[in-house]
């Protein structure tokens, strides 16, 4: 690790030359009446992005998109906007209010998914849904920050385990509203009316979220806490860390399934397996509010407990679970009906998500107060360049390549494939592990 105090990390691990951490002190009620409005905030966020994928099969036909353009449009073009957008909006909430760009987020991703509703061809639909990344590039890594300050350390990873709740909270929503409105009116509706809803949450963000002191509750001194941080040196600082680019990356390997997978899953379980949009709106919705909403509710309680004792479960906890959940996802795949694949994609969705909350609390911890922001855009702007970006686009073109020579299964060909990439993910959360180990020789002289 670097010797130079203004780059190294904080938190609750008492390396060398730093304070400890003082006792654990219990978060104030502001702090929760925050968190549920920025858990609401992520709620609509995730909705608005996952409302292409729920309503895949109606915007298929009502447009005469292929799998190959709705992965480019879920995948690609949004992570490019999203991606692109993230790094400006870091920085920006790094030196103003966090609470008031998240709200201005809000706005534009609300108003934009409002449009996709509108959209006459293909063209204006992509248009529409890469505003929708624009938007959302404002909404995360300010939200993670500000919860980093309105929560102790030591409490975060709890903390930021219930606010990543969220994207199961808001597919959840967005599958049983989402699909219901369609299956009784028209996808389009199911824009315009759930984008509308996120025009209202920006005043809450305005009126529940004050802008908190920023590393008030760090055990750093005043002038480390004030001091503000330039885009190059937190890049510098980013890139030069292996702990941080690793979990960056093995973040990014982890969400190329997540992301192919949850794109293309009802259109695979409709389209392939039977089910109807009727069908979809009740027993899809509840496999991801139990499998993916319990997976970030344990993951957070899990990542606290063990992080006490060892960094390494940072990187352990999402190898362990990753290699657990393999064998259900293909068995999602290859089940006869979809009753009995919806069966193993719940324990798929439970086993696959314990990155998110990991990846998050460690880079939070890891970088000081003014760094937050920006770091977690680099963070997100690297997941989401290989796993929104890249997933999705993989998956979507694997299913157009096959879709010659196995016109029935070509979408379930194409989610086989994808199964190769949780090794990867595996091998670069265990070479996280061996980084941290060595980090922690390096800072205590043992091995915590």
């Amino acid at each position: 690790m670097a010797t130079d105090t203004s780059a190294s990390p904080i938190g609750p691990h008492g390396k060398a030359g730093e304070p400890p951490a003082p006792p654990l002190v219990q978060p104030s009620p502001r702090a929760w009446i925050a968190l549920a409005m920025l858990f609401v905030v992520y709620v609509l966020n995730f909705l608005s992005r996952q409302l292409p994928g729920i309503l895949a099969k109606p915007i298929q036909d009502s447009l005469h998109v292929s799998d190959g353009q709705l992965g480019r449009i879920g995948g690609l073009y949004f992570a490019l906007f999203y991606c692109c957008i993230s790094i400006p909006v870091g920085w920006l909430a790094d030196k103003t209010s966090r609470a008031k760009v998240l709200a201005a987020a809000c706005a534009i991703w609300s108003a934009a998914t409002m449009c996709c509703g509108g959209a006459a061809n293909f063209l204006q639909f992509a248009v529409a849904y890469m505003t929708v990344g624009f938007g959302e590039a404002g909404g995360v890594p300010p939200s993670y920050s500000i919860i980093s300050d309105y929560f102790p350390p030591g409490r975060r990873g709890r903390a930021l385990g219930l606010y990543n709740i969220g994207p199961p909270v808001g597919a959840a929503l967005g599958i049983a509203f989402g699909a219901s409105i369609a299956a009784a009116f028209s996808w389009r509706y199911a824009f315009v009316l759930l984008g509308s809803v996120g025009l209202i949450a920006v005043i809450g963000v305005l009126i529940l979220v004050p802008e908190p002191r920023r590393g008030g509750l760090d055990p750093i001194p005043d002038q480390a806490r004030v001091r503000k941080t330039g885009f190059l040196e937190t890049l510098s600082m980013f890139i030069s860390r292996p702990s941080l680019m690793l979990a960056a990356l093995g973040s990014g390997a982890n969400q190329f399934i997540t992301y192919g997978l949850i794109n293309f899953a009802v259109l695979f379980l409709m389209r392939e397996k039977g089910m109807t949009l009727k069908e979809v709106a009740v027993y899809y919705a509840l496999v991801v509010a139990i499998g993916m909403g319990g997976s970030m509710l344990v993951s957070g309680r899990v990542i606290d407990g063990l992080t006490r004792r060892s960094k390494q479960a940072y990187a352990l906890v999402p190898a362990g679970t990753l290699a657990l959940a393999l064998p259900f996802y293909l068995a999602f795949v290859w089940a006869s009906s979809w009753r009995l694949s919806l069966l193993f994609l719940t324990g798929t969705m439970f086993l696959n998500y314990f990155y998110l909350t990991s990846a998050v609390t460690l880079v939070q911890e890891e970088v000081r107060p003014d760094q937050r922001v920006m770091s977690g855009a680099l963070l997100l702007l690297i997941m989401n360049l290989i796993g929104l970006g890249l997933g999705p686009t993989f998956v979507g073109a694997a299913s157009d390549f096959f879709r010659a020579s196995h016109p029935h299964q070509s979408l379930q060909i194409a989610l086989y494939m994808l199964a190769s990439f949780y090794v990867v993910a595996i091998m670069l959360f265990l070479a996280l592990a061996r980084v941290l180990r060595n980090e922690s020789r390096t800072a205590g002289g043992t091995i915590r």
